[in-house]
């Protein structure tokens, strides 16, 4: 098949897709299929007279480590060699069409909040992952959170704040603070005075113009991928130090992830029907990873759910494909496999 890996874009969470896109790219043209990347934002910059060559030339595998840091996108910006005006870079939409299928390695808000689906709906363009009203509700956590409670699934207690706004409401301390529809915990702080709450509210303001407030859950943390309805193998996270942050989530050695995770047949499958039930809550097809918190009494309280989960070498879908014997490029051509069910073809 003929595939663009779509990747970049311009989110807090750049680095981590280029890394997924580059990955899967690879695993892609291994297994004999034409597979391009193609930044979301910057574009297809290399000359073409008709967008089907693209696909005929050569590749060359390379890697892309993630930073510690989150990128500078201003940086990215000012490096966009063709201004388009809009979040989609130069050709983008017109090598989409080219192509036999469109595989999402975007992470982040403009990649996962549904508005890029809605767009590639709109233009005729299939592409892996859930639809436009999946994403932009799960992307959303406060909603999320709204529509698991009404449907009796267990999430902590929270707010939400509107920029300058910091009352803490009823959560109390300790708690936790994070952008309502950021991802790879950028932003995302556990305050246990006001003092430090202040600080945190401020910090994730920085992010974005909603600010979700929750309490905080002592527990195990585990996480659960759900594929074409059926959860995957749990993994148990357990950063070395400190909290899930984005430096523990994508540097190699800074967290153990135990795949499967170290549960009681009962506890594993609470867990799984747990999960399936918050992507089918959410309207989450083809595939996603949601995230839990075990408290000490066994009760299970869902963080979030993640739409387009990472594709990186350290990345937990990939580990849970691996404990049901896929390999990587399995994956790869099974996520492709359930997305073209969407379309009955």
């Amino acid at each position: 098949m003929k595939l663009v890996v779509l990747c970049g874009g311009l989110s807090n969470e750049r680095e981590v897709s280029i890394s997924s896109g580059t990955g899967v790219v690879n695993a892609l043209r291994r297994r004999g299929h034409q597979a391009i990347l193609v930044d979301l934002f910057l574009g297809v910059t290399e000359p073409f007279d008709d967008p089907a060559e693209l696909f005929e030339r050569p590749w060359q595998e390379s890697e892309h480590r993630v930073t510690e840091i989150e990128p500078d996108l201003e940086q990215v910006k000012a490096s966009r060699i063709v201004d388009t005006g809009s979040l989609v870079g130069a050709h983008v939409l017109e090598v989409c069409r080219a192509a036999d299928f469109t595989f999402l390695a975007l992470h982040g808000e403009e990649g996962e909040n549904g508005k890029l689906q809605a767009l590639l709906d709109i233009e005729g363009i299939r592409y892996t992952g859930c639809g436009y009203l999946g994403s932009a509700v799960a992307m959303n956590k406060y909603l999320t959170k709204q529509l698991l409670l009404a449907a009796g699934l267990d999430t902590a207690e929270g707010i939400v704040l509107s920029r300058g706004t910091q009352e803490i409401g009823n959560v109390g301390f300790p708690c936790v603070v994070k952008p309502c529809s950021g991802g790879s915990s950028v932003g995302t702080s556990i305050v246990y005075d006001e003092q430090a709450y202040v600080a945190a509210v401020q910090e994730a303001f920085r992010y974005e113009d909603q600010v979700l407030v929750e309490r905080f859950v002592k527990g195990r943390e585990l996480t659960v991928g759900v594929m074409g309805g059926k959860a995957m193998p749990a993994i148990e996270i357990i950063p070395r130090d400190g909290f899930y942050d984005y430096k523990n989530k994508y540097q190699s050695g800074k967290t153990e992830e135990i795949c499967p995770a170290p549960l009681t047949a009962e506890e594993t499958e609470r867990l799984s029907r747990a999960a399936e039930a918050v992507a089918r809550v959410l309207c989450i097809d083809v595939y996603c990873r949601v995230d839990f918190i075990m408290d000490e009494t066994g009760r299970l309280f869902c963080l979030e759910a993640n739409t387009l989960p990472g594709m990186t070498a350290t990345s937990l879908i990939p580990q849970m494909a691996a404990a049901q014997g896929m390999d990587y490029g399995e994956l790869c051509e099974t996520i492709l496999m359930e997305s073209r069910k969407k379309y009955r073809d």
